[in-house]
């Protein structure tokens, strides 16, 4: 099996490059965008040394799906998928935050909870919670969008029409779509036996109108409990059987890395990269409710480049 793991295309009209932690997104003339869905993994915000097979196609087309499932809620950035590992888009002007949705306490909020938080974003959390307790109300708690290497900070509605990140119109619109799509994901996840627990919306503008932009509702920017044994394993005080990237954090946690200064990865043996291709394919099919189909891997970059050339010079 190949991983994806760094891409170097110069595709017809290209202007630049950004690669990001997973996606390396091309500028199409200043009007498209390419955006490649790799293999690479990150956590704590750290890009980890091996590529994990097929998890590149398994983001994109989860994302695919759900974009197209959204579009009654708000305009996206998606214009067509014509590889299996890509999205071509319209060019937005992000904003550079990312409204993170709760319904239920767990992760880094639980994190810190446990050490005697009761504020996240600005937004009040009520005494005497427990770990993966359901909110009454989501509740959103959006982050700063940071450069490479750096982590992402919370930060709070006050604060963002504060520094100008967004005028309070657009923030009104932002935490509107973030609901709605919020509601939409959950619905989508009961249907196939699952709780959407958290995750993260990017939004951008284009011609003056916000689109959503980027991935929605994969595992990497969403986390998913099994509703099946929720409550009892809950009441019981157990950990929950959940469909995320959390598996990676709690092995790497394991091994005593948290992303901190001074601390190795632990090796990435071909087995435990296999044990993570294989919950990604668990995840895929459980959240999309369909067979996952292996793409041919002999030689990625050769067919991306193909199909999206092919695209482009239409």
């Amino acid at each position: 099996m190949k991983a994806l793991t760094k891409t170097d295309f110069n595709f017809p009209g290209q202007k630049s490059v950004y690669h990001g932690k997973v996606r390396d997104v091309y500028n199409i003339n200043g009007e498209k965008l390419v955006m490649v869905a790799t293999d690479r993994i990150s956590a704590f915000d750290v890009v980890l040394p091996e590529g994990i097979p097929y998890k590149g196609q398994m983001l994109n087309q989860i994302a695919a799906k759900f974009l197209d499932a959204t579009t009654d809620i708000c305009p996206n950035w998606k214009m067509a998928t014509p590889d299996p590992m890509v999205t071509v888009g319209v060019l937005c002007e992000g904003f550079p935050v990312e409204m993170i949705v709760r319904g239920y306490l767990c992760g880094s909020a639980w994190r810190a909870y446990k050490s005697g938080v009761r504020e996240i974003c600005g937004v009040k959390l009520p005494d005497g919670m427990r770990e993966n307790q359901k909110f009454p109300e989501p509740i959103v708690t959006p982050t700063t969008k940071a450069e490479m290497g750096l982590h992402d900070e919370d930060i709070s509605k006050e604060e963002i029409l504060k520094q100008g990140l967004a005028t309070p119109e657009e923030y009104e619109i932002l935490e509107k779509y973030t609901l709605a799509l919020f509601k939409r994901g959950t619905e989508i996840a009961a249907e196939r036996g699952l709780i959407l627990v958290d995750t993260k919306y990017e939004f951008g503008k284009h011609n003056g109108t916000i689109y959503l932009m980027d991935e929605i509702h994969t595992p990497d920017s969403s986390r998913y409990f099994y509703a099946e044994g929720y409550q009892e394993r809950f009441e019981k005080g157990e950990p929950q059987k959940q469909l995320s990237k959390e598996f990676v954090r709690e092995w790497l946690m394991e091994n005593g890395f948290q992303g901190k200064d001074g601390q190795k990865v632990p090796e990435m043996t071909p087995a435990i990269v296999q044990s993570i291709s294989d919950r990604y394919i668990e995840l895929f099919e459980n959240i999309t409710g369909e067979k996952f189909v292996k793409e041919d891997t002999t030689n990625i970059a050769e067919r991306i480049f193909k199909n999206v050339e092919t695209f482009l010079n239409r």
